[in-house]
């Protein structure tokens, strides 16, 4: 048996009834592909891909339909083959009841796929995987959704001490990543041995909850495997106890490693890092077989005939899911997710998206309406259960009064919203409605004051740029007027000056006209007796006009204008 030497603990949790053994009972089954396909652009952490098709165009099974917005964000891709109906909003399958676009598909039957082939990933650098990832639309599946390709950095240090493979799977009813350990864990650890490696991590650690042994067997055959491949022990599963929530990442962090991580600090700073096992199949289909993300193994089960596990494509109708099951009459809601952690669904006809690991169908007789509020009495036993260590009674106290300020200083945003509080609460107070109501509130001010902020910032930067436009005006005016000023003075004083009379203009003429005939009979005159000079009498003649013209000089200063 590959087992863990050590195993450590948290605080706080429950167990609750799991229910997980009316959909073990049979394999995986495909689901069959449906006659309409609504896959939403928007299916992960981080901004909505941008569609990259229209109406009428037709897609091939894994062509991507929405590229990635920006780092945190992951691509979104067709189903099946078909042609596209339209790009349009459609119902989303969240609590709220809202719209977002969506990409509609009419399956041709062809099932026709992209060109595929194997990604190099230890010929390319670890961006370029880490890109190939994205747009594959890989993302975390354990319900958060994170990018994984954001996941897969090893942070400051450039490697990882323990790489964590969470299997634990404590959700009530939920047993998807059950099945897939049961069936097909040679590839989760392929996919292991991929994030390994792109995490330069020293050891994987796997961890299962003891009330799956079977899963728990077929992944140490798996792992023993890779270890001989290896060279050495450093793919590990262990049996961890079960208590929900173990499969919270943090908590089972602390199980394996002993590591809690601090608030507000990563994991990767403390050299460890949580993916989801389902996760890791994923990986191994993109990089290994060039399979973009377009289906996951779903479990069905609660007030149905017959639960089971099927491998759905994304964009599935929960009613043509849920109708593979038999669901009993008396049924009236569905619900994505666990009873502890789930979102009941505005309709049935919602889609089925990459968070979707479960759909619980419910009925008055399953989840009976919960009894009457009561006012808390502060016996403390939400903070006993709280595995996150926060205090839930004060978290509501204030989240009721609408302080949000001082709900975050008692970390309400270290909630991972488990519902352990609400199970023990003797009151029956939906505490978790309240620290997401606080939640909602505290991101909804805090776009409000980014907006306010962004658009202080554009006033003031068109007051400034008025401001220097006003100035740039004023200096122009001012060198304008200036140079008007000059050119009005000069005006002035030549306008000053005194008018001559017409005998002064007559006098001024016959002097210039006796001056001008003086340097023509100047120039057309030749001394006679400078013909035929010696050079000494050449030197001496050129000695006396220089002189001549050096007095010339000196008499300028002291001539009057008419002279």
């Amino acid at each position: 048996m590959t087992a863990l030497q050590r195993l450590f603990k948290f605080n706080g949790g429950v167990k609750p009834a799991y229910n997980k053994e009316a959909s073990t009972g049979l394999p995986i089954a495909v689901a069959p592909t449906p006659t309409l396909l609504v896959i939403p652009l928007h299916q992960s952490i981080g901004g909505p891909p941008r569609p990259l098709v229209k109406a009428g165009e037709r897609v091939l099974k894994g062509q991507r339909i929405g590229d990635a917005d920006g780092n945190v964000s992951s691509a979104v891709h067709a189903s099946t083959s078909g042609t596209v109906v339209a790009v349009e909003m459609r119902l989303m399958p969240h609590t709220s009841g809202l719209s977002a676009m969506c990409v509609v598909i009419e399956p041709d039957g062809r099932n026709e796929w992209i060109p595929r082939q194997p990604f190099d990933f230890r010929s390319a650098s670890p961006a370029a995987s880490r890109d190939f990832l994205r747009d594959a639309g890989v993302v975390g599946l354990g319900g958060a959704v994170f990018p994984s390709h954001l996941k897969l950095n090893a942070g400051k240090q450039g490697k990882l001490d323990v790489l964590v493979l969470n299997g634990a799977e404590c959700e009530p009813f939920i047993t998807c990543d059950d099945v897939l350990m049961r069936e097909r864990p040679e590839e989760i650890i392929k996919g292991a041995v991929i994030m390994r490696e792109m995490l330069s991590a020293g050891e994987v650690l796997i961890g299962i909850e003891d009330n799956k042994p079977a899963a728990i067997a077929a992944m140490e055959i798996a792992a023993r495997a890779a270890n001989r491949v290896a060279g050495a022990n450093v793919y590990k599963v262990g049996s961890v106890p079960t208590r929900y929530p173990a499969g919270g990442a943090k908590q089972l962090i602390r199980v394996l490693t002993g590591i809690e991580v601090p608030h507000g600090e990563r994991s990767t700073d403390y050299g460890v890092q949580c993916f989801n096992v389902g996760t890791a199949y994923a990986i191994h289909e993109a990089i290994e077989l060039g399979q973009p993300l377009i289906s996951r193994i779903v479990t069905v089960a609660g007030n149905v005939g017959q639960a089971r596990n099927y491998e759905v494509l994304f964009g599935t109708p929960m009613k043509d899911l849920v109708a593979l099951c038999a669901p009993l009459p008396d049924s009236d809601r569905l619900i994505m997710g666990g009873p502890m952690m789930g979102f009941r669904m505005p309709g049935d006809d919602v889609p089925v998206v990459k968070a979707t690991n479960c759909v619980l169908v419910g009925s008055t007789a399953l989840f009976p309406p919960p009894p009457p509020e009561m006012p808390c009495i502060r016996c403390g036993e939400c903070a006993k259960a709280c595995p996150a260590d926060l205090q839930p009674f004060e978290m509501y106290w204030f989240s009721r009064a609408k302080i949000f300020g001082k709900a975050q200083e008692y970390n309400l945003f270290d909630c991972i919203e488990c519902g352990c509080c609400a199970y023990v609460c003797p009151s029956r107070i939906p505490l978790v409605d309240y620290y997401r109501f606080a939640k909602s509130e505290i991101w909804a001010r805090e776009v409000e004051k980014e907006a306010a902020d962004v658009a202080r910032d554009r006033y003031e930067f068109r007051l400034l740029r008025e401001e220097r436009e006003k100035q740039e005006k004023a200096a122009k005016l001012a060198a304008k007027t200036a140079a008007g000023r000059e050119k009005a003075a000069a005006a002035l004083a030549e306008a000053a000056k005194p008018a001559a009379t017409p005998e002064e203009d007559a006098k001024k003429a016959l002097i210039a006209a006796a001056l001008e005939r003086a340097r023509t009979e100047k120039a057309r005159v030749h001394p006679e007796n400078t013909a035929d000079l010696t050079p000494e009498q050449q030197a001496e003649v050129t000695a006396i006009e220089a002189r001549r013209a050096e007095i010339r000089e000196m008499a300028k200063p002291h001539l009057r204008p008419d002279d």
